[in-house]
């Protein structure tokens, strides 16, 4: 079982009376509880939506972001049995698992439906929303008890299997003047579950590239050249920010802070050139020209791209640039709105 908590009272005299702990009458008191304020559980989430209904005909009691893009399934115990409730949650991760980037956020416009998603998540985080969702996920299993055979089976997940999967109980204590307490208990340390999940490869998540790394394969695929170029070029209007595999140009577009240009130098050659995509609507709107007048300037060697199906603001181009004269035409664009 989780460590047990024990809380005293000060008293005005400086006495301690121990507050002696009560059973939590209804779970469905902590999911409100929770739905309201899930910093109580972890100040790095977002919850995104309640009873969310998965394509298996199960529901998520809640379903959470964190600030990183990464999915959080919340399930209660409730009464349900430990075979269950792991078999329950374990489902749901399968399905979590493989949600593209536009149902995430179809999901959480319809729960943050007074502020939507983006300015919600602006608001919780202080940053705009990721431009990658869903890379990873994680499980937790919450309730006023965790019994041994749920903990030993989450255990086995995350210590045998890697599987990031906790629990966490919140023991409730009433005071004798009216005053009530909460106490959160993690089955594991939650920086254990995430250093295992990461170090034995079930995490999907990688950390973004250094510079240099960028830099590397880009000589490694023949076109260091033209990406120290580009790099040139475009920071002197855009500021950059590495990714897992790109070197992003971002602007502030829209209230937020947005990518509009991206260098691949991984997936790059001497033959093609050096690979980029380009969103055109934000290049449009920063060079304060048509589509026309941006699909003009772009590198002819490209093909229609969207990150975001049906979105308009995550629609562009992708393709290779080949000569300093390609990039010296977007980055001339933009300083003469800069």
């Amino acid at each position: 079982m989780p460590d047990e908590v024990r809380l005293w009272q000060i008293g005005p005299d400086n006495s301690l009376r121990e507050i002696e702990r009560a059973a939590l009458d209804l779970e469905t008191r902590l999911q409100e509880w929770l739905a309201r304020d899930i910093s109580v559980l972890d100040p790095d989430l977002l919850v995104i939506g309640r009873e969310v209904e998965t394509d298996f005909g199960g529901y998520i009691d809640l379903l959470c972001i964190d600030s990183a893009g990464d999915l959080v399934v919340i399930e209660l115990k409730r009464d349900r049995t430990p075979r269950e409730i792991t078999a329950q949650v374990l489902d749901y991760g399968s399905w979590v698992d493989g949600l593209p980037h536009a149902r995430v956020t179809s999901i959480a416009d319809k729960y943050l439906v007074e502020r939507g998603f983006e300015q919600t998540f602006r608001d919780r985080f202080g940053s705009d929303v990721p431009e990658t969702l869903n890379s990873d996920h994680r499980l937790l299993v919450v309730g006023s008890r965790i019994d041994d055979s749920t903990e030993r089976i989450i255990k086995y997940l995350s210590d045998k299997h890697s599987v990031n999967i906790n629990a966490a109980t919140f023991q409730y204590f009433p005071a004798s003047d009216g005053a009530q307490f909460l106490a959160r208990v993690f089955l594991i340390e939650p920086s254990t579950v995430e250093l295992q999940s990461r170090a034995k490869g079930t995490s999907k998540r990688r950390p973004n590239l250094t510079p240099e790394e960028l830099g590397r394969l880009a000589q490694e695929s023949g076109v260091q050249e033209l990406y120290d170029h580009a790099l040139e070029s475009f920071e002197r209007h855009l500021r950059k920010r590495t990714t897992r595999s790109t070197m992003g140009f971002t602007s502030q577009l829209g209230g937020g802070n947005k990518v509009v240009v991206s260098l691949l130098p991984g997936q790059s050659s001497s033959a093609e050139g050096l690979h980029y995509q380009l969103y055109k609507h934000r290049f449009a709107a920063l060079a304060d020209l048509t589509q026309e007048e941006v699909e003009a300037l772009i590198p002819a060697s490209r093909k229609h791209w969207e990150y975001v199906p049906d979105d308009p603001d995550w629609e562009g181009f992708e393709g290779f640039i080949q000569t300093r004269e390609e990039i010296d035409r977007l980055a001339n664009a933009l300083s003469r709105r800069s």
